[in-house]
């Protein structure tokens, strides 16, 4: 049935900025399952070993699918230098995932596609409300806490100098 709802009206707990990471796969042609089959199974190893890892800077995630033919994953890290440093880390499992990928997508002629967007978002520039909801998002990331405890409104829980 999943988490429980939380009655009320919550905000995230994370006052702290927080990096926000999109990355999404696209399915262009089914038959091509070795174009693609490898890639979606890559992610499920480095979320694996991010959550292993309290210091990574993961504070986590969550899957989406994009109809039939994309999955799209939100990640929350902690900062900037965290993810850049899990990327480029060369005994973490980004690295050879990313190379194998990228010899698949030269090899594949466009079967599969991919994409990512990063947000790095300072302290005060995000706003969250979860009303009746169980944690959702950054708060099933970082915790929650109610909303009087920030301000009533967005505008008082934006506090952007």
């Amino acid at each position: 049935m999943g988490a429980k709802s939380i009655e009320g009206r919550m905000t995230a707990a994370r006052e702290d900025g927080v990096v926000v990471f999109h990355i999404g796969m696209r399915i262009n042609s089914f038959a091509a399952v070795r174009s693609w089959w490898p890639v979606a199974m890559a992610m499920g190893p480095m979320l694996a070993e991010l959550t292993r890892d309290p210091d990574s800077g993961l504070l986590g995630y969550r899957s989406l699918l994009g109809g039939p033919r994309e999955v799209h994953l939100v990640q929350y890290w902690e900062s900037r230098e965290k993810l850049l440093a899990y990327a480029a880390a060369p005994d973490r499992n980004h690295r050879s995932a990313w190379s194998a990928f990228n010899r698949r997508l030269r090899e594949g002629k466009g079967k599969v596609g991919f994409w990512h967007e990063t947000y790095v978002v300072p302290a005060g520039a995000h706003e969250s409300i979860y009303m009746n909801m169980p944690p959702s998002g950054l708060a099933q990331a970082t915790g929650v806490v109610p909303v009087a405890r920030r301000g009533d409104r967005a505008a008082d829980r934006l506090r952007i100098s």
